[in-house]
């Protein structure tokens, strides 16, 4: 019968150096063991999975030196900005050294900055919030990096209307981009600067402002009050207050949630009710955005003239 890998309670959860072995009192045999994971070379795990984004840097903890921190994608990810799908999931670990040489390992990107601003997520040191948004300038498209500044200025909605502090100003970006100089992504950070708002509360929310303008129609209100019915407040992701227009996006979560889907169906008939019309706009709106744009068109046209 094959002997059993002895792992102390205090490992699980963890990841540690194999230089280590002696202080967790772990033979050359059963560092080998199947029972410990090697997330990367010289480093063993348990029980932590490659799947979550904290659980990644956790793993690779062991071997960051003190001239060293995550930035670009992981620390985005680890940040909770909105990223593109595959950055999202991608598992490869964005590495910083301060002024000496980059980290060369498998599954793992590393990046030489000349100095850096570290920025506390739980006990894990990354790269502060500006900094790293302007780092991730160079992966994202133009309007994505402009989701990614809404989000860092605008906090999170909390019920009752309340928001959680924003990660930024939209001067500390700006000031950020200024010392990113003419990196890759310079381009993208002086449009996007141009165009990130406070308020929001999606990514989505952010591109379906972006489509309104590129068509050339004024900008759109975030998150306007309106008063109906009952002395209820309700607040459209984007509108148009003088011609009472709101702008409501629904992604699947509006439809797969019974109560959610209620939900909406109130608060549109309360703002019609108040005299409001009520546009609604899916996926299939922002792909081609051709036919929303002309009904969103015509209803200030007759809303306003």
């Amino acid at each position: 019968m094959p002997r059993r890998t002895r792992i102390p309670p205090t490992l699980r959860g963890t990841s540690f150096h194999v230089s280590e072995r002696d202080f967790h009192e772990l033979s050359p045999g059963e560092l080998r063991s199947s029972a410990l994971d090697a997330p990367y070379h010289g480093v063993r795990s348990v029980g932590l999975r490659f799947d979550d984004a904290f659980d990644r840097v956790r793993m690779y903890a062991p071997r960051l030196r003190s001239d060293q921190l995550f930035c670009g994608p992981t620390a985005a990810q680890l940040l909770g900005i909105p990223l593109p799908l595959e950055l999202e999931r991608s598992t490869v670990i964005h590495v910083a050294t301060v002024g000496g040489t980059r980290p060369r390992t498998r599954g793992v990107i590393g990046h030489v900055m000349r100095s850096a601003t570290p920025y506390a997520v739980g006990e894990v040191l990354v790269t502060s919030p500006a900094e790293t948004w302007c780092q991730i300038a160079a992966v994202l498209s133009r309007e994505d990096l402009v989701a990614a500044g809404d989000y860092l200025i605008s906090g999170r909605r909390l019920p009752g209307n309340r928001r959680t502090p924003p990660l930024n100003t939209r001067q500390e970006l700006a000031v950020a981009g200024e010392r990113f100089g003419r990196q890759p992504g310079a381009v993208a950070i002086r449009w996007a600067l141009l165009r990130i708002r406070t308020g929001v509360d999606s990514p989505r929310e952010s591109q379906l402002r972006l489509v309104i303008l590129a068509a050339r129609l004024p900008e759109p209100v975030i998150g306007y009050a309106v008063t109906v019915a009952g002395g209820l407040s309700l607040h459209p992701d984007l509108s148009y207050p003088k011609a009472k227009i709101a702008i409501e996006y629904e992604g699947d979560g509006h439809r797969q949630s019974k109560r959610r889907w209620r939900s909406d169906l109130r608060r549109i008939t309360l703002l019609e009710d108040a005299g409001w019309r009520v546009i609604r706009v899916t996926d299939d709106d922002l792909r081609d955005p051709t036919v929303f744009i002309g009904v969103l068109h015509r209803a200030l046209r007759e809303r306003l003239t």
